[in-house]
């Protein structure tokens, strides 16, 4: 087998948001030191020039504990690795502080995948009330067909959660920030509570600790050092940055890995090649650059909002009303340790009651879809252009409406994802909708 070259630099040196323009400065996944920019490949099945490589290829899939660590890849065919998802994935690991990430094809493939590989029939998931409604769907659809049950809780609430584990919970899953309120979790209290539980079980009956992390990305917070086990992306949104390409990431020990890549395998969630390159090579490396301009203008227009006689509340982690302010400046943070709000702000219009508000909000987001050249009524995050929708009938929407305050979902929200606008142009446009209710 091919060696990898001696590695010349120490990238310890150097600062995150350098590491995420360069990645990893030797991989063993391509020889491309003569590019600038890693080549793309097109190709879903690779050549093999004898029996004994094919057969050396399928003994090193999914078999990455037991390799050599220098010794070279060998790629059969797409759907069990090839070399831009494995570079990518090299460096997703490296920003989120994790051993290793697998990718997926979206962001639900990615979080099925660690539940698939964490959970079996009779396990229980212990999840944070509100969710993303793809999620939340698979969570209260899909997985109780294989007699695996979740149990909703108010995750902010800590008190709640030790009544709430039993002997078989296998995971506590969440997001923080939550889509679409912006619930923060506190992710160093979850994990003592799980590390404590884990010193009476057995390896098999161990509890885990899962978090979406798509609202924050590694620049607003890196869940992995705060204590979870796994972190889980939709890299559509912020890491991605265009609104061009889908894919996922799982993120972790390197001990999953093999079963991570089994289950995208068997399972077929697989990110595309085209789309792995175009995060690898636009999306990742601008990360820093896109959310330092998007959480400046975050504030201003979370700042302008909760100043404004029509609007209910303003939920956005900088602003001092923010009920868990305190927690969010103390995990959420860049690279260099600066508080990081992220790019969501989740806002209501004033009303007399919930369906006032929510008629209200109908009103602002149909006139603004229309007449605004800043807002985008589209779903999705994390973009280059300022999104707006309405979760509570789109985002949301597989939650019955008699449970959106139940779940933490004012029927009237508006999810504002900002883009890379000047704000005081995000702020004309939003002045003009809410003029009109």
């Amino acid at each position: 087998m091919a060696k990898k070259k001696a590695q010349k630099v120490d990238e310890s040196s150097y600062s995150m948001e350098t590491h995420i323009l360069y990645g990893k400065n030797f991989s063993d996944k391509w020889d491309y030191s003569h590019h600038v920019t890693a080549p793309i490949s097109s190709s879903t099945t690779f050549r093999l020039d004898s029996v004994e490589r094919g057969a050396a290829g399928f003994m090193q899939f999914a078999n990455t504990l037991n390799l050599d660590p220098d010794e070279a890849p060998i790629f059969i065919y797409d759907r069990l690795g090839e070399p831009n998802k494995d570079m990518l994935e090299e460096n997703l690991a490296d920003v989120e502080r994790g051993e290793t990430a697998v990718s997926y094809a979206t962001g639900m493939g990615a979080i099925s995948a660690v539940l698939g590989i964490l959970t079996r029939s009779g396990d229980e998931i212990i999840a944070h009330k509100t969710l993303y409604g793809c999620t939340f769907s698979l969570l209260t659809n899909w997985l109780p067909r294989y007699n695996i049950k979740t149990l909703m809780a108010d995750l902010t609430d800590l008190k709640s959660l030790n009544s709430l584990i039993t002997s078989a919970a296998r995971v506590i899953y969440f997001e923080s920030p939550a889509n679409p309120n912006l619930d923060i979790i506190d992710i160093r209290s979850i994990a003592a509570i799980a590390k404590e539980i884990n010193k009476n079980r057995t390896e098999s009956e161990k509890l885990y600790i899962v978090v979406d992390n798509t609202f924050a990305t590694p620049y607003c917070q890196r869940p992995l050092e705060l204590g979870a086990d796994f972190v889980v992306h939709s890299l559509t949104k912020g890491i991605g940055g265009f609104g061009a390409d889908m894919g996922g990431a799982a993120i972790g020990r390197k001990e999953f890995r093999d079963l991570l890549l089994l289950y995208r395998k068997d399972m077929g969630a697989v990110l595309n090649t085209k789309s792995a390159w175009a995060i690898m090579t636009y999306g990742l490396p601008s990360l820093a650059l896109r959310m330092s301009k998007i959480i400046q203008t975050s504030i201003k227009v979370a700042e302008f909002l909760e100043s404004h006689p029509k609007v209910h509340f303003v939920n956005y982690p900088s602003l001092k009303s923010f009920k868990w302010y305190d927690l969010a400046r103390d995990q959420m943070t860049d690279f260099d340790g600066n508080f990081a709000p992220g790019g969501i702000i989740f806002f209501s219009i004033k009303g007399k009651n919930a369906d006032e508000r929510r008629a209200k909000s109908s009103k602002f987001m149909d006139y603004v879809a229309v007449n605004a050249y800043t807002l985008t009524l589209a779903v999705s995050l994390g973009h280059s252009r300022t999104l707006i929708e309405h979760p509570a009938s789109m985002t949301h929407s597989v939650i019955p409406a008699d449970k959106l305050l139940e779940k933490g979902i004012e029927p009237g929200g508006i999810r504002l994802a900002i883009g890379l606008e000047k704000a005081d142009d995000l702020i004309l446009d939003l002045k003009k909708g809410l003029a009109i209710v």
